[in-house]
């Protein structure tokens, strides 16, 4: 992972009941090649982690609202799993109204575990090659995904993974594929 991310900035969306892994190592992998990132949520102060979706795992400090977000202020979304934390994402009308937005934008989408749950409610799994965990994965069939038992499936801008097992595959795929596109600074010069 040898991408430089300088003045790349990354959305992560996450509520209470994220798996503390799947938005920690991808962000430190992130910023590790210089991206910026920022926590977004439903609501403000700080979010509750899990570890496994039964342990607490300490907390995350939110930077923003997502209902107060543009999709135009980021290079790229990551959207980590855990069932509760996707679960309250997906009746938000603002968090699926943004990761509509953002994948329809053509930027990166970056989905692990039970966060393609979010695509779901946001309409944009159909037609689409995916992986999740397994417990999730005729849901996405349900909504017209094409769905594969990979380590990580990239799809045009939608990128996907199955557990925290994968977090490295996850990780690198990420970078990579902000490594390959330009910020809004960058398409002005």
């Amino acid at each position: 992972m040898a991408a430089d991310l300088q003045g790349k900035r990354v959305a992560i969306l996450a509520a209470d009941g994220v798996e503390r892994v799947e938005l920690e190592q991808p962000r430190e992998a992130l910023e590790r090649a210089g991206a910026q990132t920022e926590v977004l949520s439903i609501h403000d102060g700080e979010i509750k982690a899990r570890e496994n979706d039964l342990d607490e795992a300490g907390t995350f400090t939110v930077d923003g609202l997502v209902a107060d977000a543009s999709v135009g202020d980021f290079d790229a979304l990551l959207l980590p799993g855990g069932t509760v934390n996707p679960d309250q994402l997906r009746v938000d009308k603002d968090a699926v109204s943004f990761v509509r937005e953002f994948v329809e934008s053509g930027k990166p989408v970056a989905a692990i575990c039970h966060g393609p749950w979010t695509l779901i409610e946001a309409g944009v799994a159909a037609g689409r090659t995916l992986t999740s965990f397994p417990s999730i994965r005729t849901d996405l069939r349900n909504a017209g995904a094409d769905v594969v038992d990979q380590d990580v499936v990239v799809d045009g801008n939608l990128i996907t993974s199955r557990s925290p097992e994968d977090l490295p595959a996850f990780s690198e795929a990420i970078v990579t594929q902000l490594a390959g596109t330009t910020t809004k600074e960058e398409e002005k010069s």
